[in-house]
């Protein structure tokens, strides 16, 4: 009999540059190895680059966060454009889709103005930027989705962070296909006394 906890591999959102699409500013990508060579193999991809979808194209102008740290807007580095409203329209109505698609977890790029999970430069008036700024999708996302095992991929070369990260997705992953299936007590005490996340 097919075990009820791993009927599907989890499915993980990510940021498309880390899986060597070419949706960054310059037209690059940021291909990540343990990502593409190793974890592809047990996961599902979701790829999700919020600039491109959300109409800056490629290539494009850097953008950066500015003003308050624990609210900032997203601005084009040389034409000061503003893309905080079409980030946080796109990012609302994308979230909608992920939503409904059963995510088991999300990796996000680090350092990202619209992807980085924590300590992405915030500028201010002058002076040195501020380490305190999260992205503007990563902080939706988070703020829909507040149960999802999320991680940035820079931190997951910690070996702890990773297995951590890995352990909370598998886990989260057999809990939604419990949810999914016959309502008894034999899956929940399943659930619970299986220790091989």
């Amino acid at each position: 009999m097919k075990d009820f906890f791993l009927s599907q591999k989890p499915r993980i959102g990510i940021s498309a540059c880390l899986l060597g699409q070419k949706v960054r500013h310059d037209g690059g990508h940021k291909r990540d190895l343990f990502v593409t060579e190793i974890l592809s193999r047990f996961v599902e991809w979701v790829p999700v680059c919020p600039e491109v979808e959300a109409g800056m194209g490629v290539p494009r102008e850097t953008v950066r966060l500015v003003g308050n740290p624990s609210h900032p807007r997203m601005v084009a580095d040389r034409s000061g454009k503003d893309w905080s409203r079409e980030m946080e329209a796109y990012s609302r109505k994308r979230l909608e889709k992920l939503s409904s698609m059963n995510l088991s977890g999300y990796i996000l790029k680090k350092n990202s103005p619209s992807c980085g999970m924590e300590r992405v430069k915030v500028y201010g008036k002058g002076g040195a930027p501020k380490l305190k700024g999260r992205g503007l999708f990563a902080r939706s996302l988070m703020t829909a989705l507040p149960l999802l095992p999320v991680e940035e991929e820079g931190r997951l070369n910690d070996l702890a962070l990773r297995e951590n990260f890995i352990a909370r997705v598998f886990a989260y992953h057999r809990w939604q296909n419990l949810l999914s299936g016959a309502r008894s007590p034999r899956p929940l005490i399943k659930f619970h006394k299986n220790k091989h996340y």
